[in-house]
């Protein structure tokens, strides 16, 4: 078949990898005029992690190997920590990982051929056909949209647009010594209003972010040149190393929270979504890129049939998409100390075997 993708990030790409190694013909096309390597860092489960490694992606040093996450009081006393190493030996030993975009991007497009500068000023979906900016067109058998969230394929099929769910991230990278940015281990504080976590991302950096409430017009939305000493007002007394970070804090990332509604089919004739152009989600549970990868082997299975990809896939990112839209990781507060450590990473690699098709 030849395969039209539009779009080259984590979707895209991935989906290029796949759809080539099943002997498809694929043209990748991207707006931009070279790859996209903005945003901060990613989790990759050991789900993901098995279908990159199908996909050939180099993962030698990538990122950092997770092996617990913690969860900290305010008053920084450990209330339960989750070990992720129970899940590599839940999924035939394969890790979990966290890494930069910057570094995921530019491994999923190693020897994948991108044409950039195309942006797109309509789409055929009936045709499997895209007409350029610049006036030419390109068609195939196949036309996968994985634009994003503001998909131009998603609203040539008549997607409607993400909604605002009300919750925001501020964030930012740390090269700061800490034993976070060395170690394996990510820490979570939660007060039941907002959500603070820090994660080691591989080559001496750390990511940290807040997530919290936050409207347009408020206190903590848009670029406000102080929100850095607004962060600090709020979280400045939480543990260690949160007062830290947020003394130091640069080029802060501001990412409002969408979501999609996921129906059961989400493209017609020759033509599909994947990744956020059709399931944007709130990176609450960190399952964005994971379900966008994994859309992406679905579809390299199926290529011929994209109702069947869409229906099989529908059923597991919808019932991810409704729990990482309760933003519980911000909800959850002090409740967590409550449950056994061993009774959580238990019911943490049941909640991974539910959020993946790959097992």
């Amino acid at each position: 078949m030849r395969v039209l993708i539009a779009g080259a990030g984590v979707a895209g790409l991935s989906a290029a990898r796949g759809l080539t190694l099943a002997g498809h013909d694929v043209e990748v096309y991207e707006a931009a005029p070279e790859l996209r390597t903005e945003g901060g860092s990613i989790s990759i489960w050991p789900a993901t992690v098995g279908v990159l490694r199908e996909f050939k992606v180099d993962l030698d040093g990538a990122g950092r190997r997770l092996e617990a996450m913690v969860s900290l009081s305010t008053r920084g006393r450990r209330l339960g920590t989750i070990d992720l190493t129970a899940a590599a030996r839940a999924f035939d030993g394969l890790p979990a990982l966290h890494i930069a975009r910057r570094e995921l991007v530019e491994r999923l497009a190693d020897g994948v051929p991108v044409h950039y500068g195309h942006e797109i000023a309509d789409v055929d979906p009936d045709r499997a056909e895209i007409t350029f900016a610049h006036g030419t067109t390109a068609r195939g058998d196949l036309l996968v949209g994985a634009d994003g969230r503001r998909s131009v394929v998603r609203r040539a099929l008549g997607g409607g647009e993400a909604r605002l769910n009300g919750w925001v991230t501020w964030q930012a990278f740390t090269t700061l010594p800490t034993d976070v940015v060395g170690g394996a281990r990510t820490l979570m504080v939660s007060n039941g209003r907002s959500l603070g976590s820090i994660a080691p991302a591989g080559h001496g950096r750390a990511l940290w972010w807040f997530d919290l409430r936050a409207k347009p017009g408020s206190r903590f939305w848009g670029d406000a040149p102080d929100i850095a000493d607004r962060l600090r007002a709020r979280f400045g007394r939480w543990p260690e190393p949160f007062p830290t970070v947020l003394e130091h804090a640069r080029d802060l990332g501001f990412y409002p929270h969408h979501l999609h509604r996921v129906p059961s089919v989400w493209g017609r004739g020759p033509t599909t979504l994947l990744g956020d152009a059709a399931h944007t989600m709130p990176p609450a549970m960190a399952m964005g890129a994971a379900q966008a990868i994994e859309d992406a082997w679905a579809l390299s299975r199926t290529p011929e049939d994209p109702r069947a990809y869409e229906r099989a896939r529908a059923k597991t990112v919808r019932r991810v998409a409704r729990m990482v839209a309760t933003e519980m990781p911000s909800r959850q507060g002090p409740l967590t100390g409550i449950v056994p450590d061993a009774r959580s990473a238990k019911s943490y690699v049941k909640w991974l075997r539910s959020a993946t098709d790959y097992f």
